[in-house]
């Protein structure tokens, strides 16, 4: 099998995977602490129904005991989000005119302006503009558990409107060492196989519907969430 991390030829698939996102030797001390944890059965948008997800979960919101797991991912991720959006530009660039402080003149965004920005100047428009979502630490039982169910991170059940705000998914492995188990996205044609440590990202609509293989010979660990748009009275403000 190709290597994960690098998107096939042809066309950009918009599915980026870096590679060691995470320490390995962490990822390890937040799966043992997750066997301790009090986890409860997965969560679709419309309830519990194992035919369609079948995990056990930990939900990081609100949870002072895993403060430190949220920042340290949310931290990667943010790290996974300059590198995607200097990768396509347009993630930022095509949703919203901007305009950034150039030499004491105004200056609307473009894609070049973009990924010549340092880490310093693209880090504070980011948080700006998008934010992040709840965390869940989720455990995918060997030979039983999975996400099969075809199915992207949009839904308009949410009478806020919050999960139309997704716009990337990502997911961190936290673990590997078993048979299958891979991130399928439907149209893209291509798999992303779990290794400890790596990150995933890619966009929440329909165009990346995706499934979570079924894990053999071992326990899958995951941890996943959104990045998310402000909300309108934060971008724009109150009107």
């Amino acid at each position: 099998m190709s290597d994960p991390a690098v998107a096939p030829p042809g066309p950009p698939d918009f599915i980026h995977v870096i590679d060691n996102a995470l320490d390995a030797a962490w990822c390890a001390t937040v799966v043992e602490r997750l066997g301790h944890a009090d986890l409860h059965p997965g969560r679709i948008g419309s309830g519990v129904f194992p035919d369609m997800k079948d995990s056990l979960d930990l939900t990081l919101a609100g949870r002072s005991d895993w403060a430190d797991v949220a920042n340290t991912l949310n931290t990667a991720v943010m790290t996974g989000l300059r590198d995607y959006v200097r990768r396509w530009p347009h993630t930022l660039v095509a949703p919203l005119m901007l305009e950034v402080q150039d030499g004491g003149k105004r200056h609307r965004l473009t894609a070049e302006r973009l990924q010549a920005m340092d880490d310093a100047q693209l880090t504070p428009l980011l948080m700006q503009v998008f934010r992040p979502g709840a965390i869940n630490l989720q455990r995918y039982a060997a030979g039983r558990g999975g996400y099969p169910y075809w199915h992207c991170e949009l839904f308009p059940r949410d009478a806020h409107g919050e999960t139309l705000h997704r716009h990337l998914l990502w997911t961190v492995y936290l673990n590997d060492g078993f048979g299958e188990g891979a991130t399928e996205f439907l149209y893209q044609q291509r798999k992303v196989v779990p290794k400890t440590g790596s990150l995933l990202l890619a966009p929440a609509a329909f165009t990346h519907t995706h499934r979570g293989n079924r894990p053999l010979g071992g326990d899958k660990v995951i941890a996943t969430s959104w990045i998310l748009f402000q909300r309108a009275e934060t971008l724009f403000g109150a009107r």
